[in-house]
């Protein structure tokens, strides 16, 4: 079923990417295949809370794009904290 996704224009999310633990949040990267090369994103939990962090920003190395998107997470987890649920 992959294929309806690739010809509907569903985005590919990377396959496993390790998670990690950032000031009591988990950070799991999800780059997502862009047309261009692979788009920042990652899924930020706290308390069974979360937030789907999506960046316009797309890199050319899946490895790299995994690496910005915790980057990102940990930016975004410093200035908003426990906001980010809001």
């Amino acid at each position: 079923m992959a294929w309806l996704s690739k010809l509907f224009g569903g985005k590919e999310a990377a396959s496993t990417a390790a998670s990690e633990t950032y000031k009591d949040f988990t950070i799991a990267p999800q780059p997502q295949k862009d047309s261009s090369g692979w788009r920042i994103a990652a899924l930020i939990e706290k308390d069974g809370k979360t937030h789907s962090l999506i960046r316009a920003d797309v890199l050319n190395d899946q490895d790299a794009a995994i690496a910005a998107s915790v980057s990102k997470a940990k930016q975004v987890i410093d200035e908003q904290g426990d906001r980010i649920f809001d």
